[in-house]
């Protein structure tokens, strides 16, 4: 079987909430956070498959579309791919938040049906991300949560960005 590490996005991945950016609606909205096409490029050497699994309420909320969504993704992997960092697949939630949907995080069914589709032994693989929904569908999927942010109780491990989370995961995987 095949091992992961499952990616959030926003937060993880590129900047929310921040001075330059409140929300990615658009791919010129796409700030990526530092070291991360680096910390993705680490993880491609020691997994089989890196995922991003997030929720975008703001297609069901109407602040987007799909296809605009489809359009960040599509501009997000590429850039991460010129840069040496390679996403196997993104997979999200459009529902709105409080939908009630198995899709959406801290739901674990996104995950799952990565693990199906691509045998990953996800007990060996790893979810990352900078909320308790990230770390509670991790978990409820078998995976290790790897918290980025001050602190979560439910998390194997916190750190304060991707490439700090990236080199104890390596380190774990390898233990």
């Amino acid at each position: 079987m095949k091992r992961a590490v499952f990616l959030d996005r926003d937060g993880v991945i590129n900047e929310v909430l921040t001075t330059r950016v409140k929300f990615v609606n658009k791919p010129r909205d796409l700030y990526f956070l530092p070291q991360v096409p680096e910390a993705i490029r680490k993880l491609n050497k020691h997994f089989d498959y890196i995922f991003v699994v997030t929720n975008q309420g703001g297609v069901g909320l109407g602040f987007m579309s799909e296809r605009g969504l489809q359009k960040i993704h599509e501009h997000m992997v590429k850039v991460l791919k010129k840069n040496g960092a390679i996403i196997h697949e993104v997979v999200y939630c459009p529902h709105k938040p409080k939908s009630g949907c198995a899709c959406r995080k801290p739901n674990s069914k996104l995950i799952i049906d990565l693990g199906k589709k691509y045998n990953i032994d996800l007990s060996k693989s790893y979810m990352v991300g900078d909320t308790d929904t990230d770390i509670i569908a991790g978990k409820q999927a078998g995976t290790k949560g790897v918290f980025l942010g001050e602190d979560d109780p439910l998390a194997d491990a916190i750190f304060p960005d991707l490439m700090s989370a990236a080199r104890w995961i390596i380190k774990d995987a390898t233990a």
